[in-house]
């Protein structure tokens, strides 16, 4: 039987006993129907993993005994920033799971020339609790020990002004750099636009901030699919 895997939001220790709050408690009692006496593995975000088995449960509380922490060895080397046009619905729910599993570190969400998806400041920070909720069961399901940051939705000129990494990557069918010229990096940012694209303008923008095009092939990838193909890539050559 699999051992589950459970993100908690307080500081795990080893070898202690800690209290689950009522939406942890709810979920393993409910969801995954688990018993006094059942193995789980726990984690926090601080890079360990934690063994613990349930010494007591209910729909609104329990108590699990964690046994020593250890490195699982599971996050990438690479540090990767996605900012990504704002997609609807299941698409952006897409993105946010697929890059999490494939070890992104940093995921911004971005208002842009083409960007169909409107949002005023209470409902960008729903979609936002929304999206790092995704990505924490992704990282649940996928062995992560860190869960990537999802940040609030910026404009995409936000974002280019503050972005700080070794290199950085326009995704664009019409763009003709090469990997080959890429050594070794240690950080990487790259821009995928929403369903309408990058416009003309924000494409010159992108690289008078030192964005460097690429090229992922000649077919055009849809914008839940490009950021699969890129982490991959990204992963295989320079990550794990």
């Amino acid at each position: 039987m699999r051992i589950p895997r459970i993100h908690l939001p307080q500081r795990l220790e080893s070898n202690s006993e800690i209290s689950l709050d009522s939406r942890s408690a709810h979920y393993l009692a409910t969801v995954l129907r688990m018993k006094s006496g059942m193995m789980l593995m726990a984690f926090d975000g601080s890079g360990l993993e934690f063994p613990g088995t349930l010494t007591d449960i209910s729909k609104k509380s329990g108590l699990v005994s964690l046994g020593e922490g250890k490195n699982p060895g599971t996050e990438s080397p690479l540090e990767t920033h996605l900012g990504i046009g704002i997609s609807r619905g299941e698409r952006m729910d897409f993105v946010i799971q697929k890059s999490t599993e494939l070890g992104v570190t940093v995921i911004q969400p971005l208002f842009t020339e083409h960007c169909e998806v409107k949002l005023d400041d209470k409902r960008a920070d729903k979609r936002r609790a929304h999206w790092e909720q995704v990505s924490i069961s992704a990282s649940e399901q996928s062995g992560r020990v860190i869960p990537p940051v999802v940040h609030a939705p910026l404009s995409l000129d936000q974002w280019l002004n503050q972005v700080d990494c070794q290199y950085r990557f326009l995704l664009d069918q019409q763009q003709r750099g090469k990997l080959e010229e890429i050594k070794d990096p240690k950080s990487i940012a790259f821009l995928i636009g929403p369903e309408g694209g990058i416009s003309d303008n924000e494409k010159a923008l992108a690289k008078d901030k030192g964005f460097f095009g690429l090229n992922l092939g000649s077919r055009t990838l849809r914008t839940e699919t490009a950021p699969v193909a890129a982490l991959s890539l990204f992963q295989y050559l320079w990550g794990q």
